[in-house]
């Protein structure tokens, strides 16, 4: 019979189990596919839910049997906002940009080997794309904020994380290998379609005063509104609000731990 856990094994486990279900989304992971994503035992994995639940960081449905963020999650992440949300000090820029395009403005951050749309602002044109909502999750590279990212990243981490995207990106990677280095060289990332034909997408990086990045901004629209000229107008604008977010951030006392990593 294996030893128990010590303390801080158990508390490592308990939290990467956590992090699993907030990663889950709204539909949720089931006991299963918690247990073997962290590599535990499924009777470790339930003790360490119920744990969880009991603390309220974490709850089961139950109907689905498939758990979820709790109340007590929800409230630490209000109170962490002020300092580490990056939605907190890009809101007003993304709504200026809204206005000042009519396009949809969105904002994407990175999450291990994925970026996530924490954010989708509609501006006033009617015709609008869809390729990203706000709760998507996509491949490194895919997608104008994706994409910026990836862009500012040390060449060796963006390649590790390509090779890791690999198989989700399929046949795209030769193209997103392309406007990767057209990205590096313009300081800007672009979408011409790649994801849906037609929906093309300006990206920008947001970066924390170490020059890791915090997240991109991108503007979203059909392609007839990204003509050549346009894209310079819209490139200057993304810069403008990117700045200021990067000197709201400058202005906080502390930073998020460097993330680790993955390789």
């Amino acid at each position: 019979m294996p030893a128990p856990a010590n303390g801080s094994q158990a508390v490592n486990r308990a939290l990467a189990l956590l992090s699993l279900v907030g990663r889950g989304g709204s539909a949720g992971l089931g006991l299963a596919q918690l247990a073997d994503s962290a590599g535990l035992a499924r009777p470790t994995a339930r003790r360490l839910l119920l744990a969880l639940s009991s603390a309220r960081m974490v709850e089961q449905d139950r109907q689905t049997r498939r758990y979820h963020l709790g109340p007590e999650a929800y409230l630490l992440a209000t109170f962490a906002t002020d300092r580490h949300g990056l939605l907190n000090h890009a809101r007003e820029s993304m709504l200026r940009l809204a206005r000042e395009t009519a396009d949809t403005i969105l904002l994407t951050i990175p999450q291990d080997d994925h970026t996530l749309c924490i954010e989708r602002i509609e501006g006033d044109f009617p015709v609008r794309t869809h390729a990203l909502m706000r709760g998507d999750r996509k491949p490194a590279g895919v997608g104008a904020g994706a994409l910026a990212i990836l862009a500012v990243l040390p060449r060796a981490e963006a390649d590790r994380l390509l090779t890791r995207a690999a198989a989700q990106i399929g046949d795209l990677a030769p193209a997103i290998a392309e406007d990767l280095a057209a990205a590096r060289n313009s300081g800007h990332a672009l979408n011409p379609g790649r994801v849906i034909a037609g929906s093309w997408g300006l990206g920008v990086a947001i970066l924390w005063p170490d020059g890791r990045p915090a997240g991109a901004l991108s503007i979203a629209a059909i392609e007839n509104r990204m003509r050549p000229e346009r894209q310079a107008e819209l490139v200057a604008l993304l810069n403008r609000e990117a700045r200021l977010i990067e000197a709201r951030l400058t202005a906080l006392d502390t930073q998020p731990e460097p993330r680790r990593s993955t390789a």
